[in-house]
C-alpha cells in the first residue's frame, strides 16, 4: 500500500457535521483490534461453509434453490467485510485488511483497491448529485424499483467497468478520485481478477468440475438482488444535502442481519466517523442516535419510505417542494 493509497482512505471524520462526540471520547471509539475482527471471522468462515453444506446436502431436490439463495445472500455480504478492509478498520494491520479484501473481492467481482479510492469521493460527497461517484438514484417508477433490486443494472455496470479496466482505461470521472500514482496498479488488480476467473473456467471445463457454478456463481448472482435492497436503504429517499444526519439511514435490524453487514446498518455512524470499527458502532450509535435518521423497523420500512416516494405518495426528495406536491 502506497502514501498515496494511505492519503485516500476515508478515514476522517465527513461532510462537516458539528461534533456530536468529544474528541477523547471518539478516539477511544476509533482504536483498533485484531481480536473482534479475527473472531468474527472464524464465525464468519463457518457460516460460508454451513450454508454451503445445505446446497450439498440439497443438490437433486427442490430445495436446492431455496439453498443457494441462503447461500447467496452470505456470499454477497463479504462486500460488507470488504467494506470494513477497505477502511482499515476490520483488523489493526494493514496488510490483513489487504489480503481478506482481495479474498472478498474476487468473491463478489469487485476490486478492492479501486473501490477504495471511489468509496473515499462516496464519503466526502455522500448523496451529493454530481459527486457522489456511489449515488443511486431514487427510481422515477415501481418499474426502476424492481429493475435496480433485480441486480441486472448493477451487473451490468460491473461487467462493462470490469472490461474497461482490463484495457487499460478509466472514465475522467475515475481519474478524478484515483491518485495517478495508483492508476496502473488499479488497472493491474482488474486484469488479475480476470486471469484468476478465466483460470478458473479453464479448469471448470478440462475437468468437468461443476462447483464453483453452484457454490459460487448461481449463488451470488441469487443473492445479490438481496444486497441491492440493502445497498438502497443506506441514502435512497434521503435529501441531497451535504450533511450526513441527513441524508443517511441507519437502519436498526435483528443481531443476524447486524452479523452479515459487519454493524453497518448503523450507517449513519458510520458516515458520521468512517474510521471508528465495525464492532464500536453500537457504541456510537447510543451517543449520537437522537441526532441521526433512524428507521427503527430496519429495511422494510425504508423501503417503504422509499416506494411511498416512487408511487407518488408523498414528495419525492429529488424535486423541489413545488414540483412534488
Amino acid at each position: 500500500m502506497t502514501d498515496a493509497a494511505a492519503v485516500r482512505t476515508p478515514q476522517t471524520q465527513c461532510q462537516g457535521t458539528a461534533p456530536l462526540v468529544p474528541k477523547r471520547e471518539l478516539k477511544a471509539l476509533m482504536r483498533r483490534s485484531n481480536a473482534p475482527g479475527l473472531t468474527r471471522l472464524v464465525f464468519w468462515v463457518a457460516l460460508v461453509l454451513a450454508t454451503g453444506a445445505l446446497v450439498w446436502l440439497a443438490m437433486g431436490s427442490l430445495w436446492v434453490l431455496p439453498a443457494m439463495v441462503l447461500h447467496g445472500i452470505v456470499l454477497v455480504h463479504h462486500f460488507s467485510l470488504l467494506h470494513e478492509c477497505t477502511h482499515f478498520t476490520a483488523f489493526k494491520q494493514r496488510w490483513l485488511n489487504n489480503l481478506v479484501a482481495t479474498v472478498c473481492g474476487l468473491v463478489i467481482v469487485l476490486p478492492p483497491r479501486f473501490f477504495r479510492y471511489e468509496h473515499t469521493d462516496h464519503h466526502t460527497y455522500t448523496h451529493e448529485r454530481g459527486k457522489d461517484p456511489e449515488l443511486i438514484e431514487l427510481p422515477k417508477s415501481l418499474w426502476g424499483y424492481l429493475s435496480y433490486l433485480s441486480a441486472v443494472p448493477y451487473w451490468k455496470m460491473q461487467v462493462v467497468s470490469m472490461a474497461r479496466k482490463f484495457a487499460g482505461r478509466l472514465t475522467e470521472e475515475e481519474k478524478r478520485f484515483t491518485p495517478e500514482i495508483e492508476r496502473p496498479r488499479v488497472i493491474r488488480d482488474v486484469r488479475l481478477m480476470v486471469a484468476f476467473y478465466a483460470a478458473v473456467v479453464a479448469a471448470m471445463l478440462a475437468f468437468s468440475w461443476a462447483a464453483p457454478l453452484w457454490y459460487w456463481v448461481l449463488p451470488v448472482l441469487l443473492g445479490e438482488p438481496f444486497m441491492r435492497a440493502i445497498r438502497m436503504t443506506e441514502h435512497v429517499g434521503r435529501p441531497h444535502v451535504n450533511d450526513m444526519t441527513q441524508n443517511t439511514r441507519t437502519n436498526l435490524v435483528s443481531a443476524p442481519l447486524r452479523f452479515l453487514c459487519w454493524n453497518m446498518n448503523y450507517h449513519a455512524e458510520h458516515h458520521y466517523a468512517p474510521s471508528v470499527p465495525f464492532h464500536a458502532l453500537p457504541k456510537l450509535h447510543a451517543l449520537i442516535r437522537d441526532h441521526v435518521h433512524v428507521e427503527a423497523g430496519g429495511y422494510l420500512p425504508a423501503h417503504k419510505d422509499i416506494l411511498a416516494q416512487v408511487l407518488g405518495r408523498k414528495p419525492r426528495v429529488d424535486l423541489p417542494a413545488q414540483a412534488a406536491s
